[in-house]
């Protein structure tokens, strides 16, 4: 795999969030040299600090400079507003389509065009939809803002798909060590590692389509690295959907109680996505076989670290 990208640039944007951390560390082993963008007072981890710009995605000159500097091979477009229930919708739509179109305009002024540009979309555009396992050809029918800021960015994104190779992936949800607690997953392992007797969650009849970020970390390098991933939007995805009850058993299991579960009806979020799992076979189908972890696996990995 070190051949992959051997004298290769790859531009990483959202460095320091949780995803790009993971992306970095598996284009590093594929052999690129890693640069990326991270928020001005957000500094990566040590492990990724050389290469690190601090740069605003709003910041359309400063941008632009960061993209002229490094001259990337490969671009893996992550930095979003990636948390469904933040507060500033008006930042949401900022960052999510004026940052990528910021981006995008930086990267066709370069002389020598990347291979692959990867944009992180997400699943959360299908919605709530009647199929049973969604692929790419479901009708999107986004049910907040989030996922409406990026549904108009795949739309926006288009505008250069004539000038740049575009990859658009749909991540379903994911998670894994470094994952903020204000997600699902984080929290409640949170809740079991400190031994508490009670937590508080939102809705309880969810289904997720729970991948583990190293996975999805490994699924951008390759769809970077294959040249069929060009013109392609792409789910990532296990293709199996957990309950909430069934991820809470697991964690009981794992951590050897049971905990108490409360609803509090000030996390139930309004136009709730009920049901959302993933088809992965043309994710299999461009990058070859999926190594897939199973949810207690990545859940016992968070618990134990």
């Amino acid at each position: 795999m070190a051949a992959e990208g051997a004298g290769k640039r790859a531009l990483i944007t959202g460095l320091s969030g949780f995803t790009g951390h993971y992306v970095a560390q598996e284009l590093r082993a594929a052999g690129y040299q890693v640069f990326g963008t991270t928020t001005p007072g957000h500094a990566a981890g040590d492990g990724d600090r050389a290469g690190e710009f601090a740069v605003d995605l709003l910041d359309r000159a400063g941008l632009a400079a960061v993209v002229q500097q490094v001259q990337p091979d490969v671009v893996a477009h992550l930095a979003a507003i990636a948390f469904v229930a933040h507060g500033d919708v008006d930042q949401i739509y900022r960052v999510n389509v004026v940052g990528t179109r910021n981006l995008l305009d930086a990267l066709s002024a370069l002389e020598k065009k990347p291979s692959a540009v990867l944009l992180a979309s997400s699943a959360n555009v299908y919605g709530n939809t009647d199929v049973g396992v969604i692929a790419e050809d479901v009708p999107a029918a986004p049910a907040n803002d989030y996922a409406v800021s990026k549904l108009s960015m795949e739309y926006m994104a288009r505008l250069w798909q004539d000038k740049l190779p575009l990859v658009v992936v749909r991540p379903f949800n994911y998670t894994g060590v470094g994952q903020h607690e204000n997600f699902l997953l984080p929290k409640i392992v949170s809740h079991f590692r400190r031994q508490a007797a009670d937590i508080e969650l939102g809705n309880l009849h969810v289904w997720r389509d729970f991948s583990d970020v190293r996975m999805v970390a490994q699924s951008y390098r390759k769809l970077l690295a294959v040249p069929a991933a060009i013109g392609q939007t792409v789910n990532i995805c296990s293709g199996h959907g957990y309950s909430l009850g069934e991820a809470l058993d697991m964690m009981a299991d794992i951590a050897g109680y049971r905990i108490n579960v409360h609803v509090n009806p000030a996390f139930v979020r309004a136009n709730e996505v009920v049901r959302l799992v993933g088809d992965n076979r043309r994710l299999a189908a461009v990058t070859g076989a999926i190594e897939t972890v199973p949810l207690a696996e990545t859940l016992r990995w968070m618990y134990m670290a």
